[in-house]
């Protein structure tokens, strides 16, 4: 009915749910949204660990010379930043929808 499959790219599980959310009873959608929101509340360090590596990575490109490398780092920047912002979404588009589903 439900699973939570790990999304490589943003290295978190999210929820694949088969059925419209309406056609899950209040146990399954208590379920649901408690193991999110334990997902969810990770979401935070993930993005941390996502910045650490973007400030290790434009310290690299500050000492790179070579101008193949440099873009190589400039695009592994601009992929994390990508990711970032993912996970800021779903962050965010998930607390409205979890903190309406709670308490409806």
């Amino acid at each position: 009915m439900f699973s939570f499959v790990k999304d490589p790219r943003l290295g978190i599980f999210l929820p694949q749910l088969d059925l419209e959310w309406a056609q899950y009873n209040k146990e399954t959608q208590q379920e649901i949204l408690l193991k999110w929101e334990k997902i969810r509340g990770s979401i935070p360090d993930r993005i941390k660990e996502l910045e650490e590596e973007i400030n290790f990575k434009q310290a690299q490109l500050n000492d790179e010379a070579d101008f193949e490398r440099s873009c190589e780092l400039n695009s592994e920047i601009a992929d994390h930043a990508s990711i970032i912002n993912d996970l800021w979404l779903w962050y965010r588009m998930n607390q409205h929808v979890s903190s309406t589903k709670v308490h409806s």
